[in-house]
């Protein structure tokens, strides 16, 4: 009897550990867990993001995948569970929550304080430079804030922030803050990037002239070749971050340094740019928060381009019943990119339909985006597109489910002359023309026509990061699927 009870005390128990490691088994993530039900629920917001994260930091050994050193919630990291959860869900969910990194997020602004800087900001002009560093100040939310002066070091602004601001004269104000007949771009790129902590953005005011410290009897070859290798050397210690580069125009009254150290004077147009720099998904975060908008954006801003942007998803859906449809089509209820029953108009055979898709992701201009010659299209049925962007004044009652939050409208128009389409529509990821339209090959001449608009040696320091970040791909993909 006694070895009875053993034996079932011993089967109590077992049955015990089974129950306690199954339950355990059932419920050993709620992280996944709390993600699915946010999505389910279609609750996609701070609230519930913060709560999530909550889970995270209460047990941060089994979550340290998804913080960061210092303790932090690993935003990127995170967003890839949601992405991975919501895309196992039917149909699959998509919840961006890069947005929600953006709180903590601190600038640092470096002003270059060389000889061919300083007429950018004389008394006469009409001050553009210093209007754009103050604007990204004032634009950036969190307003953490540092300002530090460069050339041949990196030295930090003894003002305040608002003295900076007010400030009316800044190059006067600085002035004897280090060496400015020379800036030494290995240092200062160096210093940058090794200073940068997660969640910095570091911002490089300059007009992004290689000028080292002496070119006597140097070819100008020979300096090019120099800055593009530098540029390289530099960036690909560095293949986690992301580069913004900013050209805008300023009102320039001065002595201008050229190539050959024979300065002269001069009045008009000058280039200036604006380095963004940031950890790619702090990039990326910004790029998709509406806080940031003005930030990234700047006022006045002639060109832009982003180095080490990756392919990335956007929203889209078609439009059942929009005013340019021609023929029918159903939207599979399971699959948003697939249309069924697809038929061309009774007289025509024209088959036309709309999708509304959000591309503020993109970080390109509303000009560039709209160019339907940046888009690849590839279609075996011949389809055809044009883009417009989205006015609200499209927005009615009956459409506003899909045209909320959506930025562009594309039209695919054609013939569906197979039983079976797959409509592919890319984003292209190609070098811009303006980095050599806006490159001089020599800068000695200030009568010459493109002086006021070109930047000595430009594209040979922008394709080094180029190289060292690769280039090419897509910015974003978007494939339809149709079938008669």
């Amino acid at each position: 009897m006694k070895r009875n009870k053993v034996f079932i005390t011993l089967l109590l128990s077992m049955a015990l550990i089974t129950v306690t490691s199954a339950l355990w088994s059932c419920s050993s993530s709620p992280l996944e867990k709390a993600i699915k039900q946010a999505l389910v629920q279609q609750d996609t917001t701070q609230a519930r993001f913060d709560s999530i994260c909550s889970i995270i930091k209460a047990y941060p050994e089994r979550y340290k995948d998804y913080l960061t050193d210092d303790g932090q919630i690993d935003i990127a990291a995170l967003a890839s569970l949601i992405e991975e959860q919501g895309a196992s869900l039917r149909p699959p969910m998509h919840w961006n929550v890069t947005q929600y990194g953006l709180q903590q997020l601190s600038l640092t602004i470096y002003f270059e304080r060389s000889g061919s800087m300083v007429p950018y900001d004389a008394p006469g002009g009409r001050g553009q430079l210093k209007k754009a560093v103050n604007d990204l100040i004032n634009h950036f939310p969190s307003g953490n804030v540092a300002i530090n002066i460069v050339n041949d070091g990196i030295y930090p602004y003894q003002g305040s922030i608002d003295q900076f601001l007010q400030d009316r004269n800044i190059y006067a104000s600085t002035q004897g803050v280090g060496n400015a007949s020379f800036t030494d771009f290995q240092k200062i790129f160096n210093d940058i990037l090794a200073a940068q902590r997660p969640g910095n953005v570091s911002v490089l005011v300059t007009d992004l002239i290689y000028s080292p410290a002496d070119t006597r009897d140097v070819s100008v070859e020979k300096i090019f070749n120099e800055e593009n290798s530098l540029a390289t050397r530099i960036f690909k210690q560095y293949k986690g971050k992301s580069i913004i580069v900013h050209q805008l125009m300023g009102d320039y009254q001065g002595k201008y340094y050229p190539y050959n150290n024979q300065p002269f004077n001069y009045t008009g147009q000058r280039p200036f740019y604006l380095l963004v720099i940031a950890d790619t998904p702090v990039m990326d975060a910004m790029a998709a928060g509406a806080d940031y908008a003005q930030f990234m954006q700047p006022a006045a801003l002639r060109n832009s381009y982003r180095f080490n942007q990756a392919e990335a998803a956007v929203d889209y859906c078609v439009i059942p019943d929009w005013k340019d449809n021609a023929g029918r089509f159903r939207v599979d209820h399971h699959d948003a990119a697939r249309l069924t029953r697809c038929e061309g108009d009774k007289t025509t055979g024209i088959m036309c339909f709309t999708i509304a898709v959000n591309l503020s992701s993109m970080h390109k201009s509303a000009q560039f985006l709209a160019d339907a010659a940046n888009y690849q299209l590839h279609s075996t049925s011949g389809f055809t597109m044009k883009v417009v962007p989205v006015d609200q004044s499209m927005i009615t009652g009956n459409n506003r489910s899909y045209l909320d939050g959506k930025t562009h409208l594309i039209t695919l128009t054609g013939k569906l002359t197979e039983p079976r389409d797959e409509i592919t529509i890319s984003l292209a990821n190609d070098f811009p023309a303006w980095i050599e339209q806006s490159t001089a090959q020599s800068d000695v001449n200030p009568g010459a026509p493109d002086f006021a608009t070109t930047t000595l040696g430009l594209k040979e320091f922008l394709t080094g990061i180029a190289s060292a970040f690769g280039s090419g791909g897509n910015y974003t993909t978007i494939k339809l699927h149709l079938e008669r």
